[in-house]
């Protein structure tokens, strides 16, 4: 492979006229540059220029070279003009994967304000109910509620949002309300599918904290089960960001709230990082990290 370097050193020797001028303007010596031309003649197999006394010639190979030299150089220029016009503004294709809740209730809120900030980024958001390989799905970025499975991904975190126990006015005058954790047990509970520690909900009974459920019926996604609560099928522990406008609203309410616990579901940015992270998936993991708690404390 022919080394950059190289090229620079034959391109500045044409440019300045000679050898010792070259040296000057590179900071070397004449006669290593001699023995950085000698040896690009050599890896090419060709001669590229002629020396006198008196001046240098190139040959058909030399001005051959010198055109490709200096097109390659100009391109690694603006390469790195680019990049760090990348790093100082960032710009191109975002892609997030999420559950479709996490990206209705907690990214659609922030998408005008942060294409604000970065009007060269662009977002590609892929809802995704189960955990995905990212480079699979050639997805930047992940945003994941609850808890982590081990995995050799990097995750920051960006929030929590308080979980409590709710169910429809509906269900609660059909079935009534359980006044212990344990009464739990004769009602219909909803939860989720996978994984199965999200099925243990915020509720302290006996000294022991959390109470975790049988679930009548099960679901994938969060935003399924706060419809089958709306419906009235059953109780249910969920986010407050999914379900605060429905209890605002009276149609969900609290349940067992003398026995809940504190507890809140973090939510994460996911992501593979090999080296640095490329500026405009830096951007948009800051920007959460910083107005993210403010959807999720409304």
């Amino acid at each position: 492979m022919i080394d950059v370097d190289a090229l620079i050193v034959f391109s500045t020797v044409i440019d300045a006229g000679s050898f010792s001028a070259a040296a000057e303007r590179l900071g070397q010596t004449p006669s290593g540059v001699s023995r950085t031309i000698s040896r690009l003649e050599e890896q090419l197999g060709m001669t590229l220029m002629r020396r006198t006394t008196r001046r240098l010639q190139l040959t058909e190979e030399g001005t051959w070279l010198l055109g490709r030299a200096r097109s390659l150089l100009a391109d690694l220029a603006n390469t790195e003009a680019e990049a760090a016009a990348r790093r100082s503004q960032p710009s191109g294709l975002v892609r997030v994967n999420a559950a479709t809740p996490a990206l209705d209730h907690l990214l659609a809120p922030l998408v005008p304000a942060f294409l604000d900030a970065y009007p060269l980024v662009q977002l590609e958001l892929v809802s995704g109910e189960t955990y995905v390989d990212l480079i699979e799905e050639r997805a930047d970025l992940a945003i994941r509620i609850g808890a982590l499975p081990d995995s050799t991904l990097n995750a920051r975190r960006l929030g929590a949002s308080p979980l409590r126990v709710m169910a429809s006015p509906g269900y609660l005058e059909k079935h009534g309300a359980p006044s212990t954790p344990a009464e739990l047990e004769r009602h219909r509970t909803l939860g989720f599918a996978a994984p199965a520690s999200l099925n243990t909900w915020p509720l302290q009974h006996e000294g022991a904290e959390g109470w975790t459920i049988t679930p009548a019926v099960t679901a994938t996604s969060g935003g399924t089960l706060r419809e089958l609560a709306l419906a009235g099928a059953g109780i249910v522990s969920l986010s407050d960001f999914l379900t605060r406008g429905d209890v605002a609203a009276g149609r969900l309410v609290p349940v067992l709230a003398s026995h809940s616990l504190p507890w809140g579901q973090p939510v994460w940015a996911v992501f593979y990082k090999q080296g640095a992270l490329a500026p405009r998936v830096a951007a948009l993991v800051d920007f959460l990290a910083a107005r993210l708690g403010e959807v999720l404390e409304r």
